[in-house]
Order: structure tokens, then C-alpha cells, then sequence
């Protein structure tokens, strides 16, 4: 992986102002444009900081326990009260949660051209809300409807209700996070400080939103009934919606720009017009035009990587006898919009690599939960649900974070030389590295389980809880350095779509999951009804190749291509 002596200048520079703080005094506004809800420029005073960052970090909570009050129990749903087989209710939720993380890339579509993110927000909210409400009404439908053929109506409301939260999701997952971090100017150095604690505190707030889920709640589910399971997040998430809107008037607000997807058109169709013209030995003659003030905080380097691109900002050679017509932005772009575009690119090599492990992790949504359900959940006096187990996996998380930055950062901060301890190749190939481990592990445990059935004895799920551990860990060091990676290598202007880009790589692995599920159904008996008559081991030996070999390409191409993400 990459060394100390990797490290080089990055591409994106942040130049503060010069005159902008003086003898410890700072402007009474901020200076990275945001505004407030009247649409004045923002007072440091009375907006943003912690005081509005409390409210966006409520909403994120109350998000995240109702996404994981459904998604960590919903195939025990499926199998028990709708009655599906074990590969149809693995797949389905595969699905849902792969829709959940692909709906994001309409929320930052919608937040970075239209909208604005607290305007997105507030609306996906709303359907949200509405979607979590239908399908708790349908848990009750059973109940209230007398005529034999409610099964199928029954059916409709659940997924009418899965499918409305999961585009309701679309706007929460990529403007929360970034809507909290404008909050702070990134101008003051302050706040850029607070801004990296306000990260810290958003997965924070995630993982115990996902904790009490998969304890408290699905207990509930299990013990109390579904309808009440689903009520409390419900509830739940209805007041943390009324009290992000109340602190509209303490939030900062970014002004709406050109759309990130017109930008990276504009540049590839300007490329690709340009495609016959000679590119210049020197750099500098192409095109570039005087930053604007705000703008001039950030320098964008050039880079020889992906040089065809480059054509879209060769400047056309005037015509001898003609008058000279200014090229449209669609034939002519500047040097840094050609350089967003290259940054994204650099960015796919290691978004494949994640959409692998985001395969891996589905599983604890999935097959490890069927796993569970054949083994001996008595705890001394109590049942646990298998969906609790999951909560080994949350509790990994919770500790290893502040573990991560109080003592791995600083020690391997002495090893490698770099401030931020370990390099993102570094984190990321940890982090897969692990989820093959998890994988190997289960597989040997399956095998364990299989050879105790044929006993007439069964094995206790408590055995399941290392596979849930070494998967909290590997997300440790890779879903959250993903996008840590997408945060720090994006455009300025597209932070909102890296951010959906980095939940993409969750729905394209639940969706990958979803399809090897079908395959291995339709090819081989090894996930039957009764597992005790199959051979799950033998899918997560699959899985555990899919994760050597995902590791091994990540080495071979996701590290060099982060490594050109420096000059």
C-alpha cells in the first residue's frame, strides 16, 4: 500500500483570504457565501456552529433508526408473517437496501441544482414519514380486513411502504452530512476544526440509532408485536422532522450554483468536440479564466492523467480573414473544470472496489441472519433475536472509532508520517481485508453447525458474534474512509454527488448480492427452506473469493489511481 513517501501536494489547495483575520478578529459574517433563511449573508453570531449542527444530527438519528429498525429484522418479517423462502426474502431486502443507497443520486442531483439541501431535506422527510406510516398501517391490515384475499393487499402495503422510505432516503443520506458541514465556514480556521468533530458525531449519532435498533426495537418486533415495532421509529422520526424544521432560522445556507452534472457534460462533450486539435506542450495555454473571490480560497493544479480531457480547454486558433467568435461552454471549458472532471474519475477504481464489500457486509441483512435463525438463540434466560446480532457489529463501530483516532491515528501517525495516520489506500484495504476474514469465518462456522445438526444438537448464535465484529471493524477502516476519500477528493461544487456516489457503491453491492443470490439459487441447492439440508458454508466460501480477489485488484488498480489523485 501506499507509503510515507507517497504524500504529495494535493491537488486542492485552501488559501484563506489574505486580510481575512487579523490580531485574532474575525468579519462579523461568514466569507465561504453561505446565507441565512432570509438570504442575507450569515451571521457568525446567530447561525450555523453547534447550535445548528445539534438539530441536522437529531434528523440523522432518528433517520437511522427507523432504516435500521426495518432493514436489520425485515427477512425475519418476510419468512414468518409473509411467508417468502429464505432466498426470495434475502434477495428482496438486498433489494430494498440497495434502492435505499440508490435514490441518493436524485436527492444530490436535486439539492445541487434545484432545490438547495434544506428544501431537499424537508421534502424526501416528508415522504419519508409518509412511507414509515404506510407500512405500519399494513401491519395491521391482517387484522382489520376480513376477506380471504388480503394476503395480496397485505403484501402491496409492505412494499409500498418499504419502497416510499427508501426514496424518501434519497434526500436525507447525501445533504445531511453535508448540509451539517455548512455550518462552518471553511474560510475560518476555527471552525474548519469543529468541522472535522462534526464528522465524528455524525457516524456517531448513526451507530446509535443503528444500536438501539437492533436491540430495543427489534426485540420489540419480536416479543411485542411488528405494529408497535414500527410505530416508535415512526413517532420517532415525526418529532425529529418537526424539530429540524423549527431551526430553519439558525441554519447557513449555500447559494445554489451550476449543476455538477452539467459541468461534467459540458467538459466531455467539449473533449469529444475537440477531439481533432493538437493539445500544447505547455499547460498554461489553456484555457483559464481569473477565480472569483470565493473561489480563490481553492487552487486547482493541472495533471498529465486522462490528457484527452485536456482538449476541452484548448483555446480555438483564430481564423485568418474570419471575426473571431467566443467558443460556447460547451465547446470551450477551463483548466479546473477539466480537473473536477479527472478528480472524479480518479474515484472509480476504488468505487468498484467498494461495491464488493458492500456485497460482503449485505450479508448481515441477509444470510447471516437465516444462519441465525437455525441456530440455538437461548442466552441463559433469554431469546435473542437473530437480527440482535447484529448489534455486535454496531458495538464494534462505536468502540473502534474513538480507538481509531486517540490511538491508531497517532501511532500510525509516527510510522508513516501522515497527519491523518493511515493513507486511504491504507484504511480501505483494511477494511477489505477484514470483511474476507468475516466471510471465512462464517463459512467454518456454518460447516461447524451443519456437522452439530446432523447430531441432533445445535450450535449457539452467540458463535455468530465474532463474523459481526470483524465486519464492524472492516467499516471502520472502509465505509467510513470511503467517504472520507469522496469528501476530501471531490470538486468544491460536487461534494453533495461524491457524497451520493460513495451511497451508490451500497446499493450497487446490495443489488450484486441480490443477483448472486438469484444465480446461486437457480444453479445449486445450497440455500434450501431448511439450511440444515443445504450448504450456506459454501456460499460464503464464494464470498470469501469474491473478497480475496477484491482485494487483490484493489491493490493492483484502486491504490495507483489514488496515487494520481496527488501531483
Amino acid at each position: 500500500m501506499e507509503a510515507a513517501g507517497d504524500e504529495e501536494t494535493p491537488l486542492l489547495h485552501h488559501h484563506p483570504p489574505s486580510g481575512l483575520y487579523q490580531n485574532g478578529d474575525s468579519r462579523l459574517n461568514t466569507c465561504d457565501a453561505t446565507v441565512d433563511v432570509n438570504g442575507q449573508p450569515a451571521a457568525k453570531a446567530s447561525t450555523g456552529n453547534w447550535r445548528a449542527c445539534f438539530f441536522v444530527l437529531g434528523i440523522e438519528f432518528s433517520e437511522c433508526l427507523a432504516f435500521f429498525a426495518i432493514s436489520k429484522n425485515m427477512v425475519t418479517y418476510l419468512t414468518s408473517v409473509l411467508h417468502e423462502s429464505n432466498v426470495d426474502a434475502a434477495r428482496n431486502v438486498s433489494t430494498w437496501i440497495g434502492t435505499t443507497f440508490f435514490t441518493p443520486l436524485v436527492g444530490a442531483f436535486l439539492a445541487d441544482t434545484y432545490w438547495g439541501r434544506y428544501k431537499t431535506i424537508v421534502i424526501f422527510l416528508s415522504i419519508y414519514t409518509i412511507g414509515m406510516l404506510v407500512l405500519t398501517v399494513s401491519v395491521m391490515l391482517p387484522s382489520l380486513m376480513q376477506s380471504s384475499n388480503h394476503g395480496g393487499i397485505h403484501r402491496v402495503a409492505v412494499y409500498a411502504g418499504l419502497y416510499l422510505t427508501a426514496l424518501g432516503n434519497g434526500g436525507i443520506k447525501p445533504c445531511t452530512s453535508a448540509f451539517g458541514a455548512d455550518q462552518f465556514d471553511m474560510a475560518d480556521p476555527v471552525e474548519r476544526v469543529k468541522k472535522g468533530s462534526f464528522f465524528n458525531c455524525y457516524f456517531f449519532a448513526i451507530n446509535v440509532g443503528s444500536l438501539l435498533s437492533t436491540t430495543v426495537i427489534v426485540w420489540v418486533q419480536d416479543n411485542v408485536g411488528w405494529g408497535i415495532g414500527f410505530a416508535v421509529p415512526m413517532i420517532l422520526m415525526s418529532l425529529g422532522f418537526a424539530v429540524f424544521v423549527t431551526g430553519r432560522r439558525v441554519y447557513r445556507y449555500k447559494t445554489l450554483g451550476e449543476s455538477p452534472m452539467t459541468r461534467v457534460s459540458r467538459v466531455i462533450v467539449a473533449a469529444a468536440r475537440n477531439c481533432h486539435m493538437e493539445l500544447p506542450d505547455d499547460c498554461s495555454a489553456l484555457h483559464h479564466l481569473p477565480s472569483p473571490p470565493i473561489e480563490a480560497t481553492f487552487k486547482v493544479h493541472h495533471t498529465t492523467q486522462f490528457r484527452f480531457l485536456d482538449k476541452a480547454a484548448i483555446v480555438p486558433t483564430p481564423t485568418p480573414g474570419k471575426k473571431d467568435v467566443e467558443a460556447g461552454p460547451w465547446r470551450l471549458c477551463t483548466m479546473p473544470q477539466v480537473e473536477e472532471v479527472k478528480m472524479l474519475l480518479r474515484l472509480c477504481p476504488a468505487w468498484v472496489s467498494m461495491v464488493v464489500f458492500f456485497m460482503i457486509t449485505a450479508q448481515m441483512s441477509s444470510t447471516l441472519i437465516e444462519q441465525g435463525m437455525a441456530m440455538d438463540n437461548r442466552v441463559g434466560p433469554f431469546a435473542v433475536p437473530p437480527a440482535s446480532l447484529a448489534g455486535f457489529d454496531v458495538v464494534a463501530m462505536l468502540v473502534l472509532i474513538p480507538i481509531y483516532d486517540a490511538v491508531l491515528v497517532p501511532f500510525a501517525r509516527r510510522a508513516t508520517g501522515l497527519d491523518r495516520g493511515l493513507s486511504h489506500p491504507q484504511r480501505l484495504g483494511v477494511g477489505l481485508a477484514l470483511s474476507m476474514l468475516a466471510m471465512a469465518y462464517s463459512a467454518l462456522l456454518e460447516r461447524n453447525r451443519l456437522a452439530v445438526a446432523a447430531t441432533g444438537a445445535t450450535v449457539s448464535i452467540m458463535w455468530q458474534a465474532p463474523a459481526y465484529t470483524i465486519l464492524g471493524a472492516g467499516e471502520v477502516f472502509a465505509a467510513i474512509g470511503v467517504i472520507e476519500l469522496f469528501y476530501d477528493k471531490a470538486p468544491d461544487s460536487m461534494r453533495s454527488l461524491c457524497t451520493a456516489l460513495a451511497q451508490l457503491a451500497v446499493a450497487a453491492g446490495n443489488y450484486l448480492n441480490s443477483a448472486v443470490l438469484g444465480s446461486v439459487a437457480s444453479a445449486t441447492g445450497w440455500i434450501p427452506e431448511d439450511l440444515n439440508d443445504g450448504h450456506l458454508d459454501y456460499f460464503f466460501w464464494l464470498m470469501t473469493v469474491f473478497g480475496a480477489l477484491n482485494l487483490l485488484q484493489f491493490l493492483l488498480c484502486s491504490v495507483p489511481a489514488m496515487r494520481h489523485t496527488r501531483r
